[in-house]
């Protein structure tokens, strides 16, 4: 700044200037003159310096409010956010991963590496699944299969093996379909086997796959048996009994 004001000033002190503009001219073709002189070290004129590299580019950076959730890797390969679903590497199975959600997108990592990005969903399919991170070759590798399911629904009875099936075939992948056997055959341990198949089947005819649905229909169930078993007639002093009509 100093050099600046040195040299404009020492080339102008001696003219006479009749307006504002008129100065204003005279100092920027003086400042144009130091900018365009060639300097000895670096062998640059100033303008070229600033040019190639003192000027910074300006960014126009957008904030994006973005929550963070930790979250465990289900068997079904998706972990949850909002009561929906995102899918991830079939190989992260069970393992805790950091999970980004902004209103546009959800990122999941895992030990700071990002291993999958999803569209944020509102509405539609609850799953959100990257046909490479489930492929259906990679079943062996897992510990939960569709035949695992089916051989554990098979030990309680038909029905609840045809229930399990129905629910594998409905998902665009079997594998989406973990999660709900999971919550099902956990909901019938603590019935009967007669009442599990009972339920199994009506909620293959009503088309009811899914846990809130098998919950229902155990809940009126349990209040249908209530209501047709006969009360305990109490033997009391002032029952008059059949005689008393005779």
């Amino acid at each position: 700044m100093r050099f600046a004001q040195s040299c404009i000033l020492g080339r102008l002190r001696n003219q006479t200037f009749f307006s504002l503009a008129e100065a204003n001219a005279a100092i920027a073709q003086a400042l144009d003159r130091i900018n365009d002189h060639v300097m000895r070290r670096p062998v640059v004129s100033r303008r070229q310096l600033f040019e190639t590299v003192e000027r910074l580019p300006v960014f126009h950076w957008r904030i994006e409010f973005a929550e963070w959730r930790v979250a465990r890797v289900s068997t079904d390969y998706h972990v949850e956010f909002k009561a929906f679903f995102y899918s991830l590497p079939h190989s992260l199975i069970r393992q805790q991963v950091d999970l980004r959600a902004t209103a546009r997108t959800i990122e999941i990592f895992h030990r700071g590496k990002r291993v999958a990005v999803h569209q944020r969903r509102y509405g539609g399919p609850r799953h959100g699944t990257d046909p490479d991170h489930m492929p259906s070759s990679h079943r062996r590798y897992a510990e939960w299969t569709p035949e695992r399911f089916r051989r554990w629904a098979a030990s309680i009875g038909p029905q609840t093996e045809g229930l399990v099936i129905a629910i594998l075939a409905s998902r665009p992948h079997p594998e989406q379909g973990f999660r709900t056997c999971l919550g099902i055959l956990r909901l019938f341990r603590d019935i009967d086997r007669n009442r599990a198949e009972a339920v199994s089947a009506r909620a293959v005819e009503i088309g009811g796959l899914n846990c809130n649905s098998i919950a229902s229909l155990i809940a009126n169930y349990k209040a249908a048996r209530h209501s047709i078993e006969p009360t305990a007639i109490v033997d009391h002093a002032n029952l008059r009994g059949p005689d008393y009509f005779h």
